[in-house]
């Protein structure tokens, strides 16, 4: 029998709508595959279902959960993003509620930053038998242990169920200290890693490679505390965990050379912040010879390291993602994004470009102290910067991040209020998606600000010139064709930006 079934519930049609289609990337599962490499290397049978990338339905996706019949069935809900695990929740409820028709008995848990956010209400709200509270792996071994009779379960660490109908949660299972030891790599093995793709922007030098990809984790949590950000939930706490460079590289050598993988994503909250350890990996990559397209994140006050900068566009890191949120240093100050003002921002954005990187700028539009005029000088900023990538969001109040309780406090209307859309509602692109209002702003009206001024940047001629001039033809083809998705929404017509 399966001991355990790691589960990726179909999420992306709901979460992306027609984007969904052949624009979103579709990432490898990475905390399955971290989870499913812990658990085997301590004798488990261990199997992976990424129904996302297999392009099941919620039918199909329950029906191989229930011929597996595992002694457990994880749903790992993580997504794309730090955020993205709220809005991919209603993809595992309705995989849930097919297995009920089914009428499946086995075991079942969901594990993700969203149920470590609000651990007891999804106990309560949601189609599982156990919750589990934190990063998970100590979670799922002791519940496995629990099911095969070998532990009590009162004593399975970070772990949430009903007694006589009451929710119950246990003491806080310990972060991994050495990851090393004890998650050293994904389970790449159990993936057919040819389904997966890159983002469209991530592979504008080469859009043919996009499903030649990977995302690789090389350290876990973030030191910062972004008021919006709810990366640090199932941690407990702001910190950061980092794989050692020699682990790194040992992946990045199976990915390459047993993949043939050509784009690598570091989805690591926060991957350029030690100048040593970036560099270590820099030059390991270097020394390979490897000619991969890389992207990662970075801060505007991270990337002063000149040395550091070329090691990383010799090593292949083409692209950095950086979070530039506003262009009010009061509106940054007022979510504590940073110490830094627009000519920082600016200078840092050239000093980047200066070494041949190009950047995904990340803007958000509604922080609590937006204006229209404040999200105008944003949109104005991104404008001037013109980066080759630019990603417009509504601001969120996930759970899990500090931006929820004062929501909940305030009043605000949220996606999970009675009468709201639910969790599909924190989905930036969703037909229901449901921003945050602000003191001056409603949520629509942020809404219709960010649609506008996605459509304002992408189809400016600067913007679009500047594309025909850094890459080939068929880039701004690409664009052009991202363009002719218009993304319904529930509520109204788009407002000028």
């Amino acid at each position: 029998m399966t001991d355990l079934l790691l589960v990726t519930p179909p999420s992306r049609s709901m979460v992306y709508q027609n984007l969904s289609t052949n624009l979103a990337a579709i990432e490898p599962p990475v905390w399955s595959g971290l989870i499913a490499n812990f658990m085997r290397r301590k004798g488990f049978d261990v199997r992976m279902l990424d129904a996302e990338a297999e392009g099941l339905d919620y039918v199909r996706t329950a029906q191989k959960i229930t011929d597996t019949n595992a002694l457990l069935t994880v749903f790992v809900i993580y997504g794309q993003q730090p955020s993205a695990s709220t809005q991919c929740m209603p993809g595992g409820r309705k995989v849930g509620e097919e297995l009920n028709r089914l009428q499946f008995d086995g075991a079942t848990m969901v594990m993700g930053t969203h149920s470590s956010s609000l651990p007891e209400r999804t106990l309560r709200e949601e189609p599982y038998t156990y919750v589990c509270e934190g990063e998970g792996p100590y979670t799922v071994l002791g519940l496995v242990e629990h099911l095969k009779g070998k532990r009590i379960i009162e004593d399975v660490p970070g772990l949430w169920y009903a007694r006589d109908g009451v929710p119950h949660g246990n003491k806080a299972a310990p972060l991994i200290e050495d990851l090393d030891a004890e998650l050293p790599g994904q389970a790449w093995d159990m993936l057919d890693m040819t389904r997966y793709r890159a983002h469209n922007w991530h592979c504008f030098e080469d859009l043919p490679s996009r499903p030649q990809y990977a995302s690789l984790q090389t350290s876990l949590g973030c030191p910062f505390k972004c008021n919006f950000c709810c990366i640090n939930a199932p941690f407990g706490k702001s910190s950061i965990r980092c794989w050692g460079v020699e682990n790194v590289l040992s992946q990045i050598d199976t990915l390459v050379n047993t993949y043939g993988v050509k784009n690598i994503k570091i989805p690591d909250e926060m991957f350029v912040l030690n100048p040593k350890r970036v560099t270590s990996i820099c030059d390991g990559i270097i020394e390979r010879g490897y000619k991969v397209n890389f992207w990662a994140y970075a801060r505007v006050d991270t990337i002063n390291d000149e040395v550091m900068l070329q090691k990383l566009k010799k090593a292949g890191f083409n692209w950095l993602g950086m979070g530039i949120e506003s262009a009010s240093k009061y509106v940054r100050d007022g979510v504590t994004k940073g110490r830094f003002g627009n000519m920082d921002i600016i200078e840092a954005v050239r000093r980047v470009q200066d070494n041949g990187i190009y950047i995904a700028a990340n803007y958000i539009f509604g922080l609590p102290d937006d204006t229209k005029a404040s999200m105008r000088e944003t949109l104005v900023l991104a404008k001037e910067l013109n980066t080759e990538w630019a990603n417009f969001y509504s601001a969120m109040a996930y759970p899990g991040s500090q931006l929820y309780p004062l929501a909940k406090t305030k009043g605000w209307p949220l996606p999970d209020d009675a009468g709201g859309p639910g969790w599909i509602g924190y989905s930036q692109h969703s037909f229901d998606c449901m921003p945050l209002p602000t003191e001056t702003l409603t949520g629509q009206q942020v809404l219709d600000f960010r649609d506008a001024a996605f459509t304002d940047y992408f189809t400016g001629s600067d913007y679009q010139a500047m594309i025909s001039r850094r890459f080939e033809p068929e880039v701004l083809h690409d664009i052009q064709g991202m363009l002719s998705h218009d993304l319904p929404r529930r509520h109204g017509q788009r407002a000028a930006a």
